[in-house]
């Protein structure tokens, strides 16, 4: 039976009673071009290809674009990150007010800019954990965290310290840097960790990172590292146009001395005109409502001032100061 050549059949069932007509369509080649064009059309989008440079570096490293692999390996990342607006767009809010911080820190240490992206695709400038432990902004296994000098315990974890953690992790890039000699498999090594590239070097008798064959994860990371820094430095050119107000505004602090132990953080919080839950989010290193500390030690407690509290004011405050600073 057919109908408008369209419905393949009609098929009438009884179920308690009850007749059920299962209806099975089947759509025609010139529906379906109809649907296409119409969801095109609707969208005001295509979805096209990448576009791909001819040339590019990471941290003044060429990466060889001629081998097939290297170019299809970037592709597959630069294509997923392009195309998965909704993060892409958080990163970049997000980065607009922890890079200020991360930047100055890298270059103290002699580390390049590029590096900066390793953040970004470690934690999404976010305070999470992962499933193997790592935590904070550059994603520090708990071990690794305290042998670079970063402190964990009861009341703290400086993983989720944005100025302390990325001193640590320039740390671990500097030794990285001391054993490969060259930026990319420094980058490699964030991801495979130290011990595990120094045997795989050892094992394939190379040290660079394009000629080595390598666990699918740490493959991909550095694709998603220089994906990033295509993206972020040609935002336009991969669909991304964002205006300044449409960026996190940095929230302007006071840093608190404290030398001793604070018993109580909700209280410590409103002494110093916020809530608890600020305090937290403008701290989230503090573990806990009380703050141990042992004789001698001192912290750094940062406490949001000025218009912390009125965002539109931070965002044309933040506008007016990138348009002063042209």
């Amino acid at each position: 039976m057919k109908i408008q050549h369209h419905i393949l059949a009609v098929i009438a069932l009884i179920v308690s009673g009850v007749a059920i007509v299962v209806i099975h369509l089947a759509l025609t080649p010139a529906h379906l071009d109809n649907i296409a064009g119409n969801f095109t059309e609707l969208s005001g989008s295509n979805v096209v290809s990448v576009p791909l440079p001819h040339q590019l570096e990471l941290a003044g490293e060429k990466v060889p674009l001629n081998l097939f692999y290297v170019r299809e390996a970037l592709e597959r990342e630069l294509t997923s990150n392009t195309y998965w607006h909704s993060n892409t767009l958080l990163l970049f809010k997000r980065a607009h007010r922890f890079f200020p911080v991360i930047e100055p820190i890298l270059k103290k240490h002699g580390i390049p800019d590029d590096l900066k992206y390793l953040a970004l695709i470690e934690s999404g400038l976010s305070v999470v954990t992962s499933p193997a432990g790592a935590g904070g902004y550059w994603q520090f296994i708990p071990e690794t965290a305290k042998a670079y000098g970063l402190e964990i315990n009861k009341w703290v974890d400086e993983r989720n310290h944005i100025g302390k953690s990325t001193e640590a992790a320039c740390l671990y890039m500097l030794d990285s840097f001391e054993e490969h000699q060259n930026w990319t498999m420094v980058a490699a090594s964030y991801n495979g960790g130290q011990g595990r590239m120094k045997r795989v070097v050892r094992h394939q008798g190379t040290s660079n990172f394009y000629e080595l064959y390598l666990n699918n994860e740490t493959s991909r990371y550095v694709y998603r590292l220089l994906a990033m820094k295509l993206i972020f430095e040609h935002p336009e050119k991969y669909g991304y146009q964002l205006k300044k107000e449409d960026l996190y505004p940095p929230i302007p602090v006071k840093m608190v001395e404290v030398n001793n132990p604070v018993n109580n953080l909700p209280q410590f919080a409103r002494e110093h005109g916020i809530s608890y839950k600020l305090l937290r989010e403008m701290n989230p290193w503090l573990n806990d409502s009380t703050l141990n500390m042992k004789s001698g030690q001192k912290y750094y407690i940062a406490i949001p001032t000025g218009n912390f509290n009125d965002y539109d004011a931070l965002i044309r405050e933040d506008v007016n100061e990138k348009q002063n600073n042209r």
